[in-house]
Order: C-alpha cells, then sequence, then structure tokens
C-alpha cells in the first residue's frame, strides 16, 4: 500500500514543483513588465499562485490515481496499463509544456494570461494566427515545448512509472479502497476548498499591481476556464443594422453637457459611503409603498434624496455590482465578472473617485472571492478589501460568512478610529438578507422578512453612529440594493426589478422623492458628476438629475431584457422572440431596447 500512495503523492507534489518552476520563469522573463520591487514581491507571486496550482495539479493526477486503483484491484502491473501510464504522462508533459511556451511567448502582446483567443484564432486563420510571429521563434518555440515537455516526463516516468510494482496480497482491496479516497480526495483542491467560491481566477488577484494578479494565474487553469466561458458574444442579440442601431442608440446615449444640473449637496468632497443592500426593494419600504419591514431605512428615506422609480439591471450579486461600481449593463446570457480580463478595462466609481484624490475601502462580511470579485475590485483600485477572512471563526457563522451586526461592528470600529487625510470612499456591501435567511434576530415569523429586518436594523445603526459619533455635516450616504429583490416572489418581471436609490446624510442639501425613471447604471455619473469628477468613460450611465438626460431604467436577466420609461415598459423574451410586457405607448422602447442590447454585446465582445 505503501508503494502506491507513494507513487501518488510525489506525482501530485513533482506537479506543483513543475508549476512554482514556470511561475518563477514568467517572473523572470517579465519582471520589468510587471514592475517586480524585489524578493518579497516574488515569494507573494509564487504563495498566491499555490490555490490555482493545486487545483490543475488535481485535475492532472485524477487518471494516474485511478490507474492505481486498477493496479490495486489486480493485484499485479499488467503490460496494456504500464503503457496507457506512460502514453497519459507524455500527453499530459506536452500540454503542460506547451500551455507554458505558449502563455510566455503571447504574454508581452496580449497582456493578460492564455485563454481560448489563440486558440479561436488559430483554428479560424491559421495563417494569420501565426503571420507575426517569426519562423525562428517558431522553430525555437517547438524546441522549448519538446525540451520542458521531456524534462517533466522524464520527472513524472521516475516517480510514477519507474519505481516497481509492490503486490498488496491479502489487503489489495483494502489499498484500492485507500486509492479511490485518495483520488476522490483531488476534488478539493480542484474545486478550491469548502467555502462557498469555487475556484475561479480571482483566487490570483491580491495586489493593486496587475502583473502581479497575472504572474499568480496558472495558465493551463486559465486557458480551461475561459474554454468553459467561452462564448461569441458578437454573433449574440444582432436585431439591427450597424447604421440603425447607432441611429437608436444616438436617441438614448447619456448627455454630455451637465450645466443644467441641479447640486445637491453643500460640500464639494464629502465622505462618501455607499452601502450596497443584499436584494432589498421598494417592496419593503413604506415610503416607495412597500410592506413596513426595513423601517430604518425607510426613516432615512424620507429624511434624503429618495429615487423611487429606480431598477436593478440584473438579478445576482456579480451582474448588479459592475452595474453599480463600473456603470456597466448586466448581461442576461453571462456576467461579465467571469471574465477577469474584460472585467479589468471597466472603468469604475472607487477609480475615478482615487484619482481625484479618495482614499478607497470596501466593506464584505462574505468570501470575496466569489465569482471573482475580488479581482474586479481590485481591479477597481481598492487596495483595502476587508470580507470573511478579517473576521473570527465565532463571527462567521453563516453561509455567507459574518452577519451584517459584526460586519457594521467592524466598519464602524475602523471607520471612526481613523484620522483621514484625504476624503474617504467607504463601500459596504451585505449579506444577511440572502438564503438561508438565518439571522440573530426575531421580529418576524416569516424568515425573509425577518432577515430584511435585521439588515436594515444594522444599517440603521451604522448611519445612526455616524451621525453621532463621526463627522455627519460631511458625509454622503449612497444606498442601493445588489439586484432585483427576493420578497415577497413577484411575477411581474418589472415590478420585481423596482428598487430603491437613496441619498443621505449631512452633506445632503437637497432632499424629497424623485420620480426619474433610471436604473443601477446611472449612479456613476449622478454621483460623480455631483463631486465635480469627470465620468466621460461611462459610457452606458446616464445622469439621472440632469434635465436634458434620456430617462429610463434597462432591466435584464436569463431569458429577458427591457426598457421601461415614462412611455413604454417593454420587456422581450430573446428565447421566445417576443415581447413579454409591452404597456402604455405600445412598442416604443423595442427599438430602443435591442439598440442597447446589441451596443452592449458590441461592447462586450471587443474588450
Amino acid at each position: 500500500m505503501l508503494n502506491q500512495i507513494k507513487r501518488y503523492i510525489f506525482t501530485y507534489l513533482f506537479v506543483l514543483v513543475v508549476f512554482a518552476i514556470e511561475r518563477a520563469v514568467f517572473v523572470g522573463v517579465y519582471s520589468s513588465t510587471i514592475n517586480l520591487a524585489g524578493v518579497a514581491d516574488f515569494f507573494s507571486i509564487l504563495a498566491h499562485g499555490v490555490p490555482m496550482d493545486l487545483a490543475v495539479a488535481g485535475y492532472l493526477t485524477i487518471l494516474p490515481g485511478l490507474l492505481l486503483v486498477v493496479e490495486s484491484a489486480l493485484n499485479q502491473r499488467k503490460k496494456w496499463l504500464k503503457w496507457v501510464e506512460t502514453g497519459y504522462l507524455i500527453l499530459a508533459s506536452l500540454i503542460v509544456s506547451l500551455i507554458f511556451v505558449v502563455d510566455l511567448m503571447l504574454y508581452d502582446y496580449w497582456g493578460f494570461r492564455l485563454d481560448m483567443t489563440p486558440v479561436f484564432y488559430f483554428t479560424s486563420s491559421p495563417a494569420d494566427a501565426l503571420a507575426s510571429i517569426s519562423a525562428w521563434a517558431a522553430v525555437g518555440g517547438f524546441a522549448v515545448v519538446l525540451l520542458w515537455a521531456a524534462a517533466v516526463f522524464v520527472g513524472l516516468y521516475f516517480l510514477y512509472v519507474k519505481p516497481e510494482f509492490a503486490r498488496p496480497e491479502r489487503r489489495r482491496w483494502l489499498t484500492s479502497a485507500v486509492m479511490l479516497l485518495a483520488t476522490a480526495a483531488l476534488f478539493i483542491p480542484i474545486r478550491g476548498g469548502f467555502t462557498v467560491s469555487t475556484m475561479n481566477l480571482s483566487k490570483a488577484y491580491f495586489s493593486q499591481n496587475q502583473g502581479y494578479n497575472h504572474a499568480a494565474i496558472n495558465p493551463a487553469f486559465s486557458l480551461l476556464y475561459s474554454a468553459s466561458h467561452q462564448t461569441d458574444f458578437g454573433t449574440q442579440f444582432r436585431y439591427l443594422t450597424d447604421q440603425r442601431r447607432a441611429e437608436v442608440m444616438a436617441q438614448i446615449a447619456p448627455t454630455a453637457d451637465n450645466s443644467d444640473v441641479p447640486t445637491i449637496l453643500n460640500t464639494t468632497r464629502p465622505d462618501v459611503i455607499i452601502v450596497i443592500l443584499e436584494s432589498f426593494s421598494n417592496h419593503i419600504l413604506p415610503v416607495t409603498g412597500g410592506e413596513p419591514i426595513a423601517m430604518s431605512l425607510d426613516s432615512i428615506a424620507r429624511q434624503g434624496l429618495t429615487f423611487t422609480r429606480f431598477y436593478a439591471n440584473s438579478f445576482r450579486t456579480d451582474r448588479g455590482l459592475t452595474s453599480i461600481i463600473s456603470g456597466y449593463p448586466a448581461q442576461p446570457t453571462t456576467s461579465i465578472m467571469k471574465y477577469v480580463e474584460k472585467a479589468e478595462t471597466l472603468p469604475s466609481i472607487p477609480k475615478s473617485m482615487k484619482a481625484a484624490g479618495y482614499d478607497p475601502a470596501y466593506y464584505y462580511g462574505g468570501d470575496a472571492d466569489f465569482t471573482n470579485m475580488n479581482a474586479y475590485l481590485v481591479s477597481c483600485g481598492f487596495e483595502r478589501i476587508i470580507s470573511d477572512k478579517d473576521f473570527a471563526l465565532s463571527q462567521k457563522m453563516s453561509k455567507w460568512g459574518a452577519n451584517d451586526g459584526d460586519l457594521v461592528d467592524r466598519f464602524l470600529a475602523d471607520y471612526l478610529a481613523e484620522k483621514p487625510a484625504k476624503p474617504r470612499l467607504r463601500i459596504v456591501q451585505t449579506s444577511s438578507s440572502h438564503e438561508p435567511f438565518n439571522v440573530p434576530y426575531n421580529r418576524f415569523a416569516d424568515p425573509r422578512a425577518n432577515a430584511f429586518a435585521y439588515a436594515d436594523a444594522a444599517v440603521g445603526r451604522l448611519v445612526r453612529t455616524i451621525r453621532q459619533k463621526g463627522n455627519w455635516a460631511n458625509t454622503l450616504f449612497v444606498f442601493v440594493p445588489d439586484h432585483y429583490g427576493c420578497y415577497p416572489e413577484l411575477t411581474d418581471k418589472a415590478a420585481r426589478h423596482a428598487i430603491p436609490l437613496i441619498f443621505a446624510g449631512g452633506a445632503l442639501a437637497r432632499t424629497g422623492i424623485d420620480d426619474t425613471y433610471a436604473s443601477q447604471i446611472d449612479l456613476a455619473a449622478t454621483l460623480l458628476c455631483q463631486l465635480g469628477i469627470g465620468h466621460s468613460e461611462f459610457a452606458f450611465s446616464k445622469n439621472v438629475l440632469n434635465p436634458n438626460s434620456p430617462h429610463f431604467a434597462y432591466i435584464s436577466e436569463p431569458g429577458i431584457f427591457g426598457i421601461i420609461s415614462e412611455e413604454n415598459t417593454y420587456i422581450y423574451n430573446y428565447e421566445a422572440e417576443s415581447a413579454i410586457v409591452d404597456t402604455g405607448a405600445t412598442s416604443f422602447n423595442a427599438e430602443r431596447a435591442k439598440a442597447f442590447i446589441q451596443t452592449l454585446y458590441n461592447d462586450l465582445d471587443k474588450r
């Protein structure tokens, strides 16, 4: 038994060593490109790449583990089995080497780790794909592939194939069972552990230096991830000719002139605290016509500026975050956050505010690696991201990590202790009003309503504490849910996307109700304009307060997309190829909605 286990473990560890060597070579080759600062940063890159290496090593070791199970069960090492083992190791060595060399050669041109792009280029036009590579470079690259593959294979051969088979005799079935369990255990590193988030590219992101983050990525994992998420966005949602699409988009494009925009602040550089509320909606606040559940937020809304015809762009947090923070419309068929190299190119509120002198930080009680969230936040300019790993184990009692009460406690402790030299941007993302709705609170019998009431109480305490102990006069709060509400359950697609947008705080000069139609993507232009910060890079974001702007809300979720405005609510089922909601001025927004989604996917395709 010991012989088989040693072969299995040594094979897995050797693959990890191979990846470590490849990463070291990558960093050495591109040390100037990624601006490597020193030895400490080098080892930090290596360390942050380990989880992804563990996952890929797991994939590569599954078959060797299963073959050891067969060997043990047969109680002998048949010739055909040895040939299978050798053949697999040759193939695996070639693939690992090819990925390593191609990635090493292409990073200098593309600036991101290997994905399916070169595969697509090569299969669609081999001549064009190879046109920029000289014959000597191609020959040299091929030689390096063979040499590295040979080195990898030799190591694997002597660790796995060469050792003689030790007969387990009467314990062969026990040996088989142990090896089967050991092989099954590979799914732990493959999945990325036991947390909510599975292994994804976000695991490698840890620095404001994107070169460091790229260096930590395992190129084999990047390729696998891209292959499993590959979509040709440029062929989707083709409704209008390019000319007609451009004409329609010109009618609803954001207005560049902000000269008529009223000022709603009494200071130019307030501290800004954006609270992203998990699953909140208009339907739990009386001020927006809902049930008396989120009464703290309702009180805040009545004292602030509340937008009552505001809509969530989508149905999940990852899609909502990019809509809120980057002003980038959520896609009904995918999430741009899955595509790290695309998400990196998005503008963002924190990035713009940081350039204007703000100090940004992000607070979240859950797993920041979920759906590549950490990679996105780092790309947005956040150097300080507080997440579940920053809370004590005793505080992480829910499925999503620390509850909102502990999150608020942590935020307030940090915030009130700071002596800021520059204005602050803080984003606080709640999570307790997410299923399974287990919270330390008992106000409503319905667990969902009770969870919202708990999250609301935490938010209320946050605001009261800042009012009493913080610099209230120079603080602007922005409250916005991350996506459409989960309570109550609604079949009306437009109504369930209705969420509040609330401005509050001592820095606010204007209060009341605003019934302008807008959605999450419009927060960026609206907020940045009030702070006197340019926002032209937010191509889809409109200033809600600009009287000359076209006012409408964009919504989407799998199966549908639509536009809601004063004139018409138009929601289109793209799978059924028919409108499912078309009220008011019939089909006023039909072309607008189709032009908008077509433009969005054009943009997604070219990023």
